[in-house]
């Protein structure tokens, strides 16, 4: 058995409704496929030979999903404890190279985007900070090279 990995309730659900749509595709494009089937010859139906190729993608896609779903370890990141750096704690830190401040929420990597202020707590630094607490340094190798951080502060989400 896998170990569960950890997401958040709006990650969990997020994946839920993508399920569901998938589902519904699939649905359709097994109707395409029977009606293209159904027009006769299968080696030069561009129809059917789409459909069929178009359904094991989506079949992939559904099984992937439901293998996410069912390793989740569901967090409601409004209610975890904010004395150290753990999932669903927004860290703010000192980038102490550049002195900006940069704040991340450490999510799971079906749930986290860089471009929404989330990182996996399995990239480099998510894990560099997990159980990090205020006042704490650290220094992380990340593709641009070495970076040193100082937790600053640690608060709750407002977002499950």
């Amino acid at each position: 058995m896998l170990d569960p990995v950890p997401i958040s309730t709006t990650g969990f659900n997020k994946l839920k409704e993508e399920l569901g749509k998938l589902e519904e595709e699939l649905t359709e494009v097994r109707q395409t496929v029977a009606e293209a089937r159904e027009l006769g010859d299968l080696k030069e139906n561009g129809a059917y030979i789409y459909g069929r190729q178009r359904q094991g993608f989506i079949e992939g896609q559904i099984g992937e999903l439901k293998t996410q779903i069912n390793q989740s370890d569901i967090v409601d990141c409004t209610k975890v404890e904010c004395e150290r750096a753990e999932f669903g704690t927004v860290v703010h830190l000192l980038d102490l190279d550049s002195n900006q401040k940069v704040v991340y929420q450490l999510l799971g990597p079906a749930d986290a985007d860089i471009d929404e202020g989330s990182i996996s707590v399995f990239s480099p630094v998510g894990d560099a900070i997990w159980g990090l607490s205020v006042g704490e340094k650290v220094s992380v190798d990340i593709p641009a090279g070495t970076r040193n951080f100082e937790v600053v502060e640690i608060t709750k989400s407002d977002i499950p």
